[in-house]
C-alpha cells in the first residue's frame, strides 16, 4: 500500500510537469484549423446584391441615391427660443465602420455628432393607404452607440409646398415611426396627425406605453404594420413589441367625448360641499382646564445620593495660562477660560438639584368640538353635462392623408448613425421577403464577429502568478508556477527558491520520491540496495530537508528582488489580452 502510494505521488506529479512541457510546445505552434476557420469566416462574408423586391418607396443607398435624396438647407424652428438653428449636419452613404457584415452594402450615415440633421427623398407618386394595409420598415445601426438622440423618420404630408430644400422640424408629417433615446427616455416613437374633419386641424396622437429602443451597435429592423381593420403592430428585429388599436391605443383620443362639461354652468352660492363640520351642540365639559401646563414638577423624583451640590458644573481650566502679551491694565483682569468639571463626570451631576419635568396627566389643551357629518352636504359638485358641440366619430382613422415624401429630421449627440434598407408599401410578405434577404443575413454576422472582438472571460482580468489559486485551476496553476520558477532560477536559483518555494519543494519530494520509488523496486526483488544507491538516497534526503529549511526561510524573508519580474509577466499578459 505504501509502494502504491508513492508510486502514484510519483505519476501524478510526472504527468504534471510533461503536461507542462507538452502544453508549452502546443503553444508554440499555431492552431491550423483555427487559422483555416477565420480564414473561411472571412472569406464567406457574402457581397451585397439589390434586391428585385417593387415598392411603393423602396431605398437600398445604391450608387444613384443622391438622385432621390436632397439635404435641407432650412432653419429649424423652435418656438421656445429665438434663435434659430441651421441643419449643418452631412450625411453620407457609405460601408458600415463597425461590424461589417456584407460587402459593398451600403447605408445612409449621420456624420455629425452634437449637430442638427435633415434629409428628404420625395415619392415618385402619393402613397395612398386607403382601404390597404401600411408597412413601413427600416434598419437602424447605432455604430457608436446612442446616448441621446433620435433615430426616426417621418413620412410628409403630400402638399404642392413639398421642397427638399425646405425640409424641417416644421414640414407637416402624417406618420413618425422609430427609435428614440435621451437619458431614461428611450422608446420607439409611432405617431400620427390626424385631422379634425369638422375644425380641419391637425393634432398628433401619441402611442401609450411604447415599447423601448434596442441600443446596440448590430443592426435592429423596425417594423411598423397599420390594418385596415384600424389595428397596428410594431415589430422590432422581426419580433412582435406591440400591438394594439388606432381607436384605444393613442393620446389624445381619435374621436372626442359625446358630452363635455358645460362651461355656463356655475356652482350656487349655497351648493354646500363640506362633507364634515364641527358639531354646533357640543360644549366644553365643566372639568375642561385650558390652562393646564403640558409639563408638571415630577413630585416623586428625589436627588441621587451621588449629587454634588457643592460642585460647579464648569471650573477654570488649570492647564491654561495667562498670555505673555496681556496687559491688565489695558486689557483688564485675566480670567482663564472654564471647562467642565472632571468630577462631574463621575457622578450624577452637580450643582443645584432640581426635580426634572414629567408629562402633566391633567394636561388636555385647548378644547374644540367634535366633527360631524353635514346633513346639508350635496356633495362635490360638478358642472352640467352638454353635447359636444366638435363632437365627431372618425371610425377609419387609419385611412392616412396621402405621403409625398419620407424625411430624417433628427438631432444626436452620436455619429454615424446608419439607415438602409427602407421599405414603405402594402405588402407584409415583401417586407418579411426583404428581411430575410437583408437583416437575417447580416444579423448573425454581426452578432458572431461582435462576440469574437470581445474579450474572453478569463483574459478580462489578466492574474499575476502569485494571485492564482489551485482549487480555480489546478493546471494552470502548477503551469504558471513552474514557468514563473524556471524564469527566475535563470537568473538567480535562490531567489527562485524564495520566491517560489512551492515549486522549490515540490520539487525536492518528487526527487525524494523517485529514489524511493527505486529503492522500493530494488527492495520487492529481495536484494540488498547497492552501496551506491544507498548513498545517492541519503544525499537526496538531506538535500529535501536543506531545500525544506530554504523554503521555510525564504517564505518569511519575501522576495522584494523578483517582484519586477513578476511584473513584467502579469504586463506581458495583460498585453496579450488587449
Amino acid at each position: 500500500m505504501r509502494l502504491n502510494a508513492v508510486l502514484a505521488s510519483a505519476l501524478f506529479s510526472s504527468a504534471t510537469l510533461l503536461g507542462h512541457v507538452r502544453a508549452d510546445d502546443s503553444d508554440a505552434v499555431p492552431d491550423s484549423s483555427s487559422s483555416e476557420t477565420s480564414t473561411t469566416s472571412l472569406a464567406a462574408k457574402p457581397t451585397f446584391t439589390p434586391s428585385n423586391i417593387k415598392a411603393p418607396f423602396f431605398e437600398q443607398f445604391t450608387d444613384d441615391w443622391d438622385s432621390r435624396w436632397k439635404p435641407s438647407h432650412a432653419k429649424k424652428e423652435d418656438s421656445k427660443t429665438e434663435e434659430e438653428w441651421a441643419y449643418v449636419g452631412t450625411w453620407a452613404v457609405e460601408e458600415p465602420s463597425v461590424l461589417k457584415a456584407i460587402e459593398g452594402d451600403k447605408g445612409l450615415v449621420v456624420k455629425n455628432a452634437a449637430a442638427h440633421h435633415a434629409i428628404s427623398a420625395k415619392f415618385d407618386k402619393a402613397i395612398d393607404n386607403k382601404d390597404k394595409t401600411l408597412v413601413v420598415q427600416y434598419e437602424v445601426k447605432l455604430q457608436n452607440g446612442l446616448e441621446c438622440g433620435g433615430a426616426y423618420m417621418k413620412l410628409l404630408q403630400d402638399n404642392k409646398e413639398l421642397h427638399a430644400d425646405e425640409f424641417s422640424n416644421a414640414s407637416p408629417y402624417i406618420i413618425m415611426f422609430g427609435p428614440d433615446k435621451c437619458g431614461a427616455t428611450n422608446k420607439v416613437h409611432f405617431i400620427f396627425r390626424h385631422k379634425n374633419p369638422k375644425t380641419g386641424e391637425y393634432e398628433e396622437k401619441h402611442m401609450k406605453t411604447p415599447p423601448m429602443a434596442r441600443i446596440v451597435k448590430t443592426t435592429s429592423l423596425y417594423t411598423l404594420i397599420v390594418k385596415p381593420d384600424q389595428t397596428f403592430e410594431i415589430k422590432i428585429d422581426g419580433e412582435s413589441m406591440k400591438s394594439g388599436s388606432l381607436l384605444e391605443d393613442f393620446t389624445p383620443a381619435v374621436n372626442p367625448e359625446k358630452e363635455i362639461d358645460d362651461p355656463n354652468d356655475k356652482k350656487p352660492d349655497t351648493w354646500v360641499d363640506e362633507a364634515r363640520i364641527a358639531d354646533p351642540d357640543a360644549t366644553k365639559p365643566e372639568d375642561w382646564d385650558e390652562d393646564a401646563p403640558f409639563e408638571i414638577l415630577d413630585e416623586a423624583a428625589t436627588k441621587p445620593d451621588d449629587w454634588l451640590e457643592d460642585e460647579p458644573t464648569m471650573i477654570p481650566d488649570p492647564e491654561a495660562e495667562k498670555p505673555e502679551d496681556w496687559d491688565d491694565e489695558e486689557d483688564g483682569d485675566w480670567i482663564p477660560p472654564t471647562v467642565p468639571n472632571p468630577k462631574c463626570e463621575e457622578v450624577s451631576g452637580c450643582g443645584k438639584w432640581e426635580a426634572p419635568m414629567s408629562k402633566n396627566p391633567a394636561y388636555k389643551g385647548k378644547w374644540s368640538a367634535p366633527f360631524i357629518d353635514n346633513p346639508a352636504y350635496k356633495g362635490v359638485w360638478k358642472p352640467q353635462k352638454m353635447s359636444n358641440p366638435d363632437y365627431f366619430e372618425d371610425n377609419t382613422p387609419s385611412k392616412f392623408e396621402p405621403m409625398g415624401a419620407i424625411g430624417f429630421e433628427i438631432w444626436t449627440m452620436q455619429s454615424d448613425i446608419l439607415f438602409d434598407n427602407i421599405y414603405i408599401g402594402h405588402s407584409i410578405e415583401d417586407a418579411e421577403r426583404l428581411k430575410a434577404e437583408t437583416y437575417d443575413i447580416k444579423h448573425p454576422i454581426e452578432v458572431a464577429e461582435d462576440e469574437a472582438s470581445k474579450p474572453k472571460a478569463d483574459e478580462k482580468t489578466p492574474k499575476s502568478p502569485m494571485d492564482l489559486k489551485f482549487m480555480e485551476n489546478p493546471i494552470h496553476y502548477v503551469r504558471e508556477k513552474l514557468d514563473l520558477f524556471w524564469t527566475i532560477a535563470k537568473k538567480d536559483p535562490v531567489q527562485a527558491i524564495k520566491f517560489v518555494p512551492e515549486v522549490a519543494g515540490g520539487l525536492g519530494v518528487l526527487a525524494v520520491t523517485i529514489l524511493a520509488l527505486l529503492v522500493g523496486i530494488v527492495s520487492m526483488t529481495g536484494a540488498t540496495p547497492p552501496p551506491q544507491v544507498r548513498q545517492a538516497a541519503e544525499k537526496v534526503k538531506q538535500s529535501a530537508l536543506d531545500t525544506k529549511d530554504q523554503v521555510v526561510d525564504a517564505a518569511s524573508s519575501g522576495a522584494e528582488n523578483v517582484q519586477a519580474e513578476v511584473n513584467r509577466r502579469t504586463t506581458r499578459s495583460s498585453a496579450a489580452v488587449e
